[in-house]
């Protein structure tokens, strides 16, 4: 089966903050775990995407780019959005199913925008979804804290469906490409 990882909006203003963004919830531990994804991804042979927002940094300089502490290995195929999902007006669901991907495992920012976009989307369209629970992050909004956010995303993501296609929530520790999509139908 082949697989994909996709990182979304791992961008350096976007984790690190800047004039116009406030920092993502737990830093540290998310690019850790993204790192530790991207290198099971690599063994895995899976097919890699990342997914930049042109709307951090106005789309340029080092704001806009892949954060520096993440490992973005060269085979990676890297795509621009210009809205809240990763499929408007991107090669993206081309992409995927020229390589013949059934399977996407997801991570990145911000979980209650184009993380849950992208979950939704990709089972919409027909891909198995895995959401790295603790691999995804976010900002306090004016009702929640970034920390119940996360937690309510993955509750309510995980088992999410479209038919027989939907969405698990895993952690970045677990075996993420050997996909347990069919132990649940």
């Amino acid at each position: 089966m082949e697989q994909a990882l996709l990182v979304i909006d791992a961008q350096q203003d976007l984790i690190d903050g800047s004039e116009e963004e406030t920092g993502v919830f737990g830093k540290e531990r998310l690019l850790a775990n993204i790192n530790l994804v991207i290198e099971k991804a690599l063994n895995a042979e899976v097919h890699l995407v990342f997914i930049r927002d042109l709307s951090v940094s106005n789309g340029e300089g080092e704001g806009f780019e892949v954060h520096s502490e993440i490992e973005v290995p060269e085979r990676a195929s890297v795509f621009n959005k210009k809205g809240t999902s990763s499929f408007y007006e991107t090669p993206l669901l081309d992409h995927l199913r020229d390589k013949n991907v059934e399977h996407i495992v997801v991570a990145g920012c911000q979980t209650n925008y184009c993380v849950d976009t992208a979950v939704r989307a990709a089972s919409a369209f027909g891909f198995d979804v895995t959401l790295v629970g603790d691999a995804h992050s976010t900002t306090d909004n004016k009702v929640l804290k970034a920390e119940q956010i996360i937690a309510h995303h993955n509750a309510t993501l995980h088992g999410f469906d479209h038919g027989i296609h939907f969405s698990i929530v895993r952690n970045a520790n677990e075996d993420l490409f050997q996909p347990l999509h069919g132990n649940y139908r």
